[in-house]
């Protein structure tokens, strides 16, 4: 029922990046006897501008590579077909997870010199934080385009009156529309967000406007016993107080 949904292209491209993440990660820590740092780059850089590729840049190539045949191949394998319009979606999907780790790579530099002095830099490149390439695919997710399930030579959107837009590598692509999360279904294995915890105050997907899908929240008072205040009585136990507080919780309608 989730197959070929922005929630399944999103799971799709953000397994894809994390492959290449680790795999790479491990690279420059040296782990993997198949692979080490970038060794392309050595010896550049600009002598002129005063700096030069050095220390262990991460080796991006090996990653994707690695992904590639670990994730795709074993996708093709399964399916027996690589035609079909989901089979493409998903290939489409887990390259666009290893864009962007490639899109998000920036170059760290240390400097050399006399007292403190960046007379020369050395560079090299690395990948950004995983959170931050999470972040960019969720971007991407909420922004998804969503496709025709009849492939014919190419990938295309499914609103005519866009198809002579062209469809991005790092775009994330869905078939089907997704269901309702925010209604309980069991047959679909949705619980709803009926009388879920929600912070009034957010904005984020933790509030409850966003939560609670519009249909409001009720408020009740929780209260909390806890001990406070302790401290170590000579010799030897430790003395508290019991302290108690009143918190508003909010739930789902």
């Amino acid at each position: 029922c989730f197959v070929g949904t922005k929630e399944m292209a999103f799971i799709y491209a953000v397994t894809s990046a994390g492959l290449v993440h680790s795999v790479t990660r491990s690279c420059s820590a040296g782990n993997m006897t198949e692979c080490s740092c970038d060794v392309s780059l050595r010896h550049g850089g600009s002598a002129s501008e005063g700096w030069h590729w050095g220390g262990c840049s991460d080796d991006i190539h090996y990653g994707m590579s690695f992904s590639r045949k670990f994730l795709d191949v074993s996708l093709k394998n399964v399916t027996g077909k690589s035609g079909s319009g989901l089979v493409a979606m998903n290939l489409h999907n887990n390259e666009a997870g290893r864009q962007a780790v490639a899109k998000l790579m920036s170059v760290d530099c240390r400097c050399h010199g006399v007292s403190g002095s960046c007379a020369v830099k050395t560079c090299w490149k690395t990948m950004s934080s995983f959170e931050k390439i999470g972040r960019f695919l969720k971007d991407r997710y909420e922004n998804s385009i969503q496709i025709s399930d009849r492939l014919k030579k190419k990938l295309r959107r499914k609103e005519k009156s866009q198809r002579k837009i062209p469809i991005g590598k790092e775009d994330l692509l869905y078939v089907n529309k997704s269901p309702n999360y925010c209604v309980e279904d069991l047959k679909l294995g949705i619980p709803g967000t009926q009388g879920r915890e929600c912070n009034r105050t957010s904005q984020g997907p933790d509030g409850c406007n966003l939560l609670c899908c519009g249909r409001g929240y009720n408020t009740h008072v929780v209260r909390h016993v806890e001990r406070c205040e302790c401290k170590f009585v000579w010799c030897c136990y430790v003395r508290c107080r019991r302290c108690e507080t009143m918190t508003d919780v909010h739930t789902c309608k």
